[in-house]
């Protein structure tokens, strides 16, 4: 998401904010590098760390502002956010059923899904309502898996007792500081792990359905490149991702004994062997 306005001491402040990431963009001379700043993007630097770059360029950090922009206030509507903000959003509506229709192609033999999701964070919340919601219209049996703290990981799988096919994960900062101890269980219980999140499949999950979040990034570039040449960013509306990339970790189903249809691994963007 983009934002602008003023700073401290009178200086003139631009924000970008994109799901977990945040580029903050001084201009105090009004010059701007935007080559510079598409460059520090398309290397993904905003993701882990602050960076600075010399000069009138951007500075960024990692900052969590959650998934939908309009469920946690951030902005009016995508269509026309107000205030002082725009940018993109990493949501995309019918995600978590698409997630589910791929799942179920997968595996053909999923009848209860086991979720899990940090219900005290408000984006992951709103995901998990939609998982359940998506598997009811598709007549899968859901067993909720409430997490608030990482202590919770183990008692919830216990509590499953065997009784899920699969395990979809809604992933965010909890589910990613505790990724291995989750990994870890669904592999024990030989539960093919769904989430949104490339990553979480090249750690050793089965698969992810998701928004390219490099695409993603250039496109912020141009939406900073338009606001410091003179657009109101709350006029700008809220782009959602067109581009999904489907990554399936092969090793994990040979691992877990699935058998996976030629047919599906042939339409994935992305085959972990």
């Amino acid at each position: 998401m983009a934002a602008r306005g003023a700073g401290a001491a009178g200086e003139i402040t631009d924000h970008w904010v994109l799901g977990w990431g945040r580029v903050e963009l001084e201009r105090m001379d009004g010059g701007f590098c935007e080559s510079a700043a598409r460059a520090r993007l398309d290397r993904g630097s905003h993701h882990h760390h602050r960076v600075s770059l010399v000069g009138r360029t951007p500075r960024a950090y990692r900052r969590d502002r959650g998934y939908d922009p309009v469920g946690t206030g951030l902005v009016a509507s995508l269509a026309r956010p107000g205030g002082n903000i725009t940018g993109l959003s990493n949501r995309s509506p019918d995600l978590a059923g698409k997630r589910l229709e791929l799942l179920r192609e997968a595996l053909a033999g999923v009848r209860r899904l086991a979720v899990m999701a940090n219900i005290g964070n408000p984006s992951p919340l709103l995901e998990f309502r939609e998982v359940q919601a998506a598997a009811r219209t598709l007549g899968i049996e859901v067993a909720p898996l409430e997490i608030r703290r990482a202590e919770d990981i183990a008692p919830a799988f216990a509590a499953l007792k065997g009784q899920a096919d699969a395990l979809y994960v809604v992933f965010e900062a909890l589910m990613n500081t505790n990724r291995t101890r989750i990994l870890t269980f669904a592999l024990t219980a030989r539960l093919p792990i769904i989430s949104n999140n490339r990553e979480f499949v090249q750690a050793g999950a089965f698969m992810s359905y998701g928004p390219n979040l490099p695409d993603l990034l250039r496109r912020a570039a141009d939406l900073v490149d338009k606001i410091l040449r003179g657009a109101k960013p709350g006029d700008i509306p809220v782009e959602q991702p067109t581009k999904f990339d489907l990554i399936i970790n092969l090793t994990t189903a040979k691992a877990l004994g699935l058998t996976i249809p030629e047919s599906f691994l042939a339409r994935a963007d992305e085959v972990i062997e």
